[in-house]
């Protein structure tokens, strides 16, 4: 006799979102019931505020009934930390661009970039960028995965259905082919 039933029963997560792919609210109410708690603590400790955790935690989900058809099996939490993770970012820039343009409103001053824009634009536009399209893509989603979204090493094998030991040697084959691409010998992100 079981006394704990997890939520939802025991479709894992994979069958729930095969069931969302094919309009199941339910299934998609249960895939809330179960990680959004634990999405919903990880988002607070990244933003102070409530109010845009909430917003990025119902975009998330609304992304999730939209995409469910691209999750490649398994344990849906990695998927649903890079979705949300993309999704406070992407909060965040919003809301610093409308403080910005209130701001040009009543004071005429530019505003300097953050740290992290700068970082996010070297990652797209800069050296970094140019170098990351250079080395092969399945290192370059290892690093995206581990270094800009922010998983563990658990989450980003989950996310990308690799092993976890796989995930750490990519991570190293690639900061070594990143560090040869933009021709320094300075260590990247600590060593490997």
């Amino acid at each position: 006799m079981r006394l704990f039933r997890p939520v939802g029963g025991d479709r894992d997560d994979a069958a729930l979102l095969r069931a969302v792919a094919k309009g199941d609210a339910e299934a998609l109410a249960v895939l809330y019931d179960r990680h959004a708690g634990w999405l919903l603590a990880r988002l607070a400790r990244r933003c102070a505020d409530p109010e845009t955790v909430r917003e990025v935690l119902q975009d998330t989900f609304v992304a999730v009934w939209r995409s469910a058809a691209t999750h490649r099996g398994g344990e849906a939490g990695g998927w649903l930390w890079v979705i949300a993770a993309r999704r406070l970012v992407d909060a965040q820039r919003a809301r610093e661009r409308a403080e910005r343009a209130r701001r040009v409103e009543y004071e005429p001053r530019p505003a300097a970039p953050s740290a992290e824009e700068r970082v996010l634009a070297g990652l797209e536009y800069g050296d970094v960028g140019a170098a990351l399209d250079r080395i092969s893509p399945e290192l370059r989603e290892v690093l995206r995965a581990t270094v800009v979204d922010g998983l563990t090493t658990r989450e980003a094998a989950q996310l990308l259905g690799i092993p976890e030991g796989t995930v750490k040697t990519r991570a190293m084959r690639a900061r070594k082919e990143l560090r040869a691409a933009l021709g320094r010998g300075a260590p990247l992100g600590g060593t490997a």
